[in-house]
């Protein structure tokens, strides 16, 4: 039986890698500018880092974690999102003394049991940013402003960001009693299990994609009623900031996200061009820490959907930018593979991509393989050539053909 790839997952072959070095390298690029440090963190993780953060009730811990034991009998999880651990991280390391800010930017896999479709799948791709140590409206507007600019820098740019207020704790009790309250004819006749997933999460319902749940919010005050004067302000400044970065904003009473440590400020990114799946999403979540086991410490960030971002950008037909190999060495005779094994080693070891053959093909089948790999110049060494020491130089979008020393190839590239 032959083995396939595990359902949810995907190969990334090498003309896909190209696209992922791309975004990639922007976003680390757009990371340092903004002064942000990579951390890397286990793919997996002790279950209970989950289960405090994101919620036992939240969709990602009760239904779609990959949980087990391992064989000390301890209970671990693969991680399905990267806030969490790199929280950890910091609490673990002290990576944020209390008076100071510190950034992190990190490019992880995530796993979550899901049903597999386009743009969701079982292992996921995040690029995230976390900004600790900073309780104002300017680290959300800091934060916000980086995952724009990689927006821009991959032509996803000049469309709005979803944002909106959730509050603190009081506004977000208020605002759950009033969901209750509202749809409680809706939870009447509703099952059991929704019943009490509800009455646990009442904000869980404003990021249900269930068309029955969104009918029954249809006249809901918004969140923002209920904020507290502190929040409105922050808020408002937080929109006044974003309008000075001409970072596009909408506000959006219905963005809430779904994990259960989120506070204040919230945002996502749905991009045209891959409609009703979110691009990134984030927000702030300044209770995080402490809930690990550290000092209070305000926290903002987010976290990108590669996967999804590379769906959107081919939809868009966005040309990615690929690099050619500089050069493809024909050897035209065996006697000449002493002279191709030395111009070839001289080019790479001056940093140019260099292909050649190596099954002893005739000069017919490596000149369709030097058309076919793109490379940018081909260099034909046969016997004449090897008596001079020269060699036979084709620019491959020209179709011009020079011979020059062999010295001096490095230099023609």
């Amino acid at each position: 039986m032959r083995i396939q790839a595990p359902r949810g997952t995907e190969d990334v072959l090498p003309g896909q890698a190209v696209t992922w070095q791309w975004l990639e390298s922007i976003y680390r690029e757009l990371a340092h500018h903004f002064g942000y440090g990579e951390i890397r963190t286990p793919v997996f993780e002790d279950v209970a880092l989950f289960k405090r953060t994101a919620g036992e009730q939240s969709d990602i811990v009760s239904k779609e974690m990959y949980e087990f034991q391992d064989k000390g009998g301890r209970d671990v999880a693969l991680k399905p999102e990267g806030t969490a651990p790199v929280m950890r991280a910091v609490v673990e390391h002290n990576l944020c003394p209390q008076g100071t800010h510190a950034r992190f930017y990190y490019l992880t896999p995530c796993y979550r049991y899901n049903r597999s479709q386009k743009g969701r799948l079982r292992e996921l791709h995040q690029f995230g940013a976390e900004l600790l140590g900073a309780n104002s409206a300017e680290a959300d507007a800091e934060i916000l402003e980086l995952a724009y600019r990689f927006l821009c820098a991959i032509g996803l740019g000049n469309e709005p960001i979803y944002i909106n207020s959730i509050g603190r704790t009081e506004c977000r009790s208020k605002f759950s009693e009033h969901i209750l309250e509202f749809v409680d004819g809706y939870l009447k006749d509703a099952s059991t299990e929704v019943s009490e997933r509800i009455r646990k999460n009442p904000l869980g319902m404003l990021d249900s994609k269930d068309p029955d749940q969104q009918k029954a919010l249809e006249g809901l005050r918004p969140i923002l009623e209920f904020l507290e004067p502190d929040s409105r302000e922050r808020f408002e400044a937080l929109k006044q900031l974003l309008d000075e970065a001409e970072v596009p904003y909408e506000v959006s009473p219905g963005t809430v996200r779904g994990l259960d440590y989120y506070t204040e400020t919230v945002f996502e990114f749905v991009s045209q061009y891959l409609p009703g799946l979110s691009i990134f999403g984030g927000g702030r979540y300044d209770n995080l820490v402490k809930e690990i086991g550290g000092p209070q410490t305000p926290c903002v960030g987010f976290g990108i959907g590669v996967e999804r971002v590379i769906l959107a950008v081919q939809e868009k037909q966005v040309q990615v930018p690929i690099n050619k190999p500089d050069i493809f060495v024909v050897r035209a005779t065996n006697e000449a593979s002493s002279m191709v094994r030395e111009l070839t080693r001289n080019l790479r070891s001056n940093g140019k991509t260099v292909l050649l053959d190596l099954d002893s093909r005739s000069m017919k089948s490596q000149m369709r393989q030097a058309d076919s790999s793109q490379s940018r110049f081909c260099a034909i060494i046969g016997d004449s050539e090897l008596a001079k020491r020269t060699v036979s130089l084709k620019n491959m979008e020209t179709g011009e053909q020079t011979e020059v020393p062999v010295e001096n190839v490095l230099g023609l590239l």
